[in-house]
């Protein structure tokens, strides 16, 4: 690969003079408060192993005690790693994360489709590296169905008009649908299908058992689950959900604890095509110290 510049537009050249060359790209669900901070810390080293991944990205939206991320965390999952955070619905729940995402030499953005006057990047791009010899774009899109009080604009619509502003003619671009609705997400996955690598769904913390590859080459996933604590209710106490839905008393939401896993999915992309050639779920279990009700 020497004789072919890092960060080339490869897709002005003949796919026969192209290396035979991949994109392993791990993406990882919801970093649900320190119990999956400390699944991530304790099981990054086996997923290099395991899935020798050139890419990490992440949903860090939940990082700060299950809503938020704080530029400190942010700075730890690069230093462990991570090459890049996304951010959904909480996106602003902790304002000093606001100048990260307004800082473009800081890979986190929040959703595309928000507001035009809503601070932060629409778009984080990974450049080349020795590990990877095209740069990788990186989208949110908030969904507009049981989302809550966010308001977000057309998915859709921002979609098309982001891919038409990209540098290169043919990108790899990864789609994060945050949003609540299964047919939502698959229904942008169709919409970009041929156009994008890869669309995988988060927020619902859940995931689901249906990756594959559509027609045109886009992997896609529902949802790629959760890191954090799955002996609970979607990352939080269960006891606390339980006496709200029982009874209809608010109570704070804390953190669950219990069978810590790190979940996500690894999509392999072909550098000449921009496509995925496989898509594979993540599970990792983890031991992580229990804390007491």
């Amino acid at each position: 690969m020497a004789d072919r510049p890092l960060g080339r537009d490869w897709s002005r050249y003949p796919v026969t003079q192209m290396p035979q060359a991949t994109l392993r790209l791990a993406f990882l669900g919801d970093i649900n408060g320190a119990p999956g901070r400390m699944a991530l810390d304790q099981q990054l080293p086996v997923l290099r192993e395991r899935f020798k991944p050139d890419r990490i990205v992440a949903n860090a939206e939940n990082a700060r005690n299950g809503s938020g991320l704080t530029p400190e965390l942010f700075d730890q999952f690069r230093r462990m790693g991570i090459d890049a955070c996304t951010l959904g619905d909480h996106a602003f729940r902790e304002a000093k994360i606001i100048p990260y995402l307004d800082d473009p030499s800081k890979a986190v953005s929040r959703p595309a489709n928000l507001s035009a006057r809503t601070p932060g990047k629409r778009v984080i791009r990974i450049p080349a590296d020795e590990r990877c010899a095209r740069d990788l774009f990186v989208i949110t899109l908030l969904g507009r169905i049981h989302i809550g009080s966010v308001q977000a604009n057309d998915p859709f619509e921002c979609a098309d008009q982001l891919l038409a502003a990209m540098p290169e003619r043919n990108p790899i671009v990864l789609v994060e649908a945050h949003m609540e609705v299964t047919s939502e997400k698959a229904a942008l996955a169709h919409h970009l299908d041929g156009r994008v690598a890869a669309v995988l769904g988060t927020h619902t913390h859940v995931p689901t058992a249906d990756e594959r590859i559509l027609r045109s080459g886009t992997a896609f996933q529902t949802d790629v689950g959760m890191t954090g604590p799955h002996d609970s209710v979607i990352g939080r106490r269960t006891d606390a959900v339980l006496k709200h839905f029982t009874t209809g008393v608010h109570v704070p939401f804390d953190m669950g604890s219990g069978g810590e896993a790190v979940q996500g999915a690894l999509v392999e992309i072909d550098l000449a095509t921009g496509r995925a050639r496989s898509i594979e779920r993540i599970h990792l279990a983890a031991r992580v110290p229990q804390r007491t009700p």
